[in-house]
């Protein structure tokens, strides 16, 4: 061994190194011919065989027998020749067996570094499936947290599950202990409603018998007053007492606790001079005066202002019954719901749930634009023109209803105040006077000099639709009940129940019959004289397409007309009580609406599909 310290020593590594690198290069190709060198082997080994096979099967030279059997290696050409040339022929062919045995030594090697290759791929395939099944064992656990995951959640489910179950059940019987209260409450009112009633009717007997009382006082002081006599020398001022006894006398006589006997009596006494009664001028009137204010405070305005009232709209004779389509137009941008005519018949408003109020003027059988009303602050469910046709009111979704005046495009007054959705708002016969109904179940009365709700009526049900007479409103409700006010009583006068949610109402231009439509597919008129159901009108194929299904009278009474959800209009005879006609064609949608202008000559349809049809 050689010392670090021996000058050899670098020498030596780097021989040892190259003699390292070379065995390494000998380990790398021998791994390359290992299987190559023994099938070299197995090749020489055969060659050899041959070679001894090819000596065995060598003749003798004295042998001429022709060999009958040919060996494997033998050719009928080799029969004839020599041993020295067949050695030379099995050397050659031991030679070209040398080459195929290098060509398939070669090919060993290809084959060898092609296994190389796939021994690679296979390395590489095989750490692929390493992490694939690493990757698997990690997505196994993952399941097995989400299957327990699943399993919690589903018992979290099924906790929910019977709490919701159990909520259900608390709330059921909530709602039923609710169903049970508001019956109780609405008992509570009507019994509240029927007592203050009474206690209105005790009290109004109270006052009347205390006026009758201080007129019986009266009507002594005068019978006594009327007794005494005074000498015509007592004054010359008391000339005309006697003419004022005569007063006096015609002013008893028409109370109803002076007696005719008692006024026979008087005419039987003698003849009194002029001064019979010393009455002074103001006692008398004092007196008169009394009477009167008693008669104002029954009801009877003596001498009071009237009422400012509307003229009267011009009656249509004879109504002409619609047969053809005149005008169709896509009017609005979405549902059109509610539509009027003026009572000059020749303006028309329309107005639906794209918030727009559109004027019509009917002109040669087509509709003309006349103008466009904004500010609506939701869609429109009813249009109403005033008697004279200088206003129009509109009730909107956005809980209040607007007042416009015809010509100016704004809004002019918002009556606000209900706190749901406004479904129909009509004018009364008295001048700056409106009525609202409203789903928040009031109906309210309104002063529009001053946008002020003058009367608000708490009712039961929603509210979806109003008429208005001389002294009355009449209410259509979702509890399948009409209901009567009286514009100067704190309640209701009368109920007319009907089968069928109530989606309209019409009045009569001569306010004694009444037309209502309901869900029960049928129209109902009504005869206020005896407030009974006159006739029903059915037909087949009619039906409400919604709650806010409109229909109406002709103006002359004789006819009524109502939409159906296939688009078709009705007319009825209200007489017989027959289907006088049917149109249709125009309408591809349910009509929600109809207007009879007041000549009577024209007939007006809207629907949900946005169409406005002309009829004549």
């Amino acid at each position: 061994m050689e010392g670090p310290g021996d000058p050899g020593a670098p020498a030596a590594r780097w021989k040892r190194h190259i003699v390292r690198q070379l065995r390494q290069r000998d380990r790398t190709q021998k791994a390359l011919f290992l299987e190559l060198v023994p099938a070299y082997n197995r090749l020489l080994e055969k060659a050899e065989l041959l070679a001894r096979f090819s000596e065995k099967l060598q003749p003798e030279p004295n042998d001429v027998t022709p060999s009958v059997h040919q060996g494997p290696w033998e050719k009928e050409s080799d029969q004839g020749l020599s041993p020295a040339a067949l050695r030379g022929k099995w050397q050659e062919e031991a030679e070209g067996l040398r080459l195929v045995c290098g060509e398939m030594a070669y090919q060993v090697v290809e084959k060898s570094e092609t296994l190389g290759t796939l021994e690679s791929q296979l390395e590489e395939r095989q750490s692929r499936l390493a992490a694939l099944k690493a990757r698997v064992e990690q997505l196994e656990e993952v399941r097995a947290k989400k299957a327990g995951q699943v399993h919690a959640r589903r018992a979290l489910n099924e906790e929910q599950r019977a709490a919701y179950e159990a909520l259900r059940a608390r709330v059921g019987h909530q709602e039923a202990a609710l169903r049970r209260l508001e019956e109780e409450a609405r008992d509570l009112l009507e019994r509240l409603v029927q007592r203050k009633a009474r206690a209105a009717a005790e009290r109004n007997l109270r006052n009347e018998r205390r006026e009758r009382a201080k007129q019986a006082r009266v009507s002594q002081e005068l019978k006594k007053a009327a007794k005494r006599t005074v000498s015509i020398s007592e004054s010359p001022d008391t000339l005309g007492d006697g003419i004022r006894e005569e007063a006096e006398t015609q002013v008893l006589a028409a109370q109803p606790g002076y007696l005719e006997s008692e006024a026979g009596e008087k005419w039987k006494r003698p003849f009194r001079s002029a001064s019979a009664t010393s009455l002074t001028m103001s006692r008398c009137v004092d007196v008169v005066k009394g009477l009167l204010d008693f008669k104002k405070r029954r009801g009877h305005s003596i001498g009071g202002a009237p009422e400012q009232r509307y003229q009267s709209i011009p009656v249509c004779v004879t109504a002409r019954l619609p047969t053809q389509a005149q005008d169709v137009l896509d009017a609005h941008l979405s549902e059109v719901s509610a539509v009027s005519f003026g009572p000059n018949s020749s303006l028309l408003a329309t107005g639906g749930a794209d918030r727009l109020i559109l004027l019509w003027n009917v002109v040669g059988g087509h509709l003309k634009a006349n103008q466009t009303l904004e500010g609506a602050g939701g869609s429109i469910t009813s249009v109403d023109f005033d008697p004279s046709g200088s206003q129009l009111l509109a009730a909107t979704y956005n809980k209040a209803a607007q007042l416009w005046k015809v010509g100016e495009a704004q809004s002019k007054e918002t009556l606000s105040g209900h706190t749901d959705k406004v479904t129909a708002a009509k004018f009364k016969l008295t001048r700056h006077q409106a009525v609202t109904g409203s789903r928040d179940r009031t109906v309210k009365e309104w002063d529009l000099c001053r946008a002020y709700c003058s009367r608000t009526i708490n009712v039961l049900s929603y509210c979806n639709d109003v008429v208005c007479g001389d002294h009355i409103i009449i209410s259509g409700h979702n509890d399948q009940k009409i209901r009567f006010w009286d514009s100067r009583g704190p309640r209701c006068t009368q109920v007319i129940p009907v089968q069928g949610r109530v989606t309209s109402l019409s009045l009569s231009h001569d306010q004694l019959h009444l037309l209502s439509c309901s869900r029960d597919d049928t129209l109902k008129v009504i005869d206020l004289r005896v407030s009974n159901i006159r006739q029903v009108f059915r037909a087949d194929g009619f039906k409400c397409g919604s709650d806010w299904t409109k229909a109406v009278f002709s103006p002359d009474r004789s006819y009524a007309l109502a939409g159906s959800w296939d688009g078709a209009l009705y007319i009825w005879d209200v007489d017989t009580g027959k289907l006088e006609s049917s149109l249709r064609g125009a309408h591809s949608a349910a009509v929600n609406a109809v207007a009879w202008c007041y000549s009577g000559s024209h007939v007006v349809s809207v629907d949900q599909a946005r169409k406005v049809v002309l009829w004549r």
